[in-house]
């Protein structure tokens, strides 16, 4: 059986739009200093925070429960939590 899906390509374009300038303002108002003195498991898991958004697989990439690394990210490596 096949399921046929209609994607409404420019609801699809406007969704693209939206996580690129979400990233873009992550990368901005990063702490940078902050990150890039972090341990390797630290400092990979806020890069991809920053790039994806995905607090929860970054925290496990980080060893830390969620709210841990959210509060780490957003108070000492100034990344925004962007909705």
């Amino acid at each position: 059986m096949v399921i046929l899906v209609k994607i409404n390509e420019e609801k699809l374009r406007e969704w693209v739009e939206r996580f690129r300038e979400a990233r873009e303002i992550r990368r901005r108002h990063a702490n940078w200093e902050f990150i890039k003195s972090q341990s390797p498991r630290i400092r990979v898991a806020l890069e991809y925070y920053i790039e994806t958004g995905d607090f929860r697989t970054a925290a496990k990439m980080a060893n830390m429960g969620v709210d841990e690394f959210v509060d780490m990210a957003k108070d000492q490596a100034n990344i925004p939590a962007i909705d």
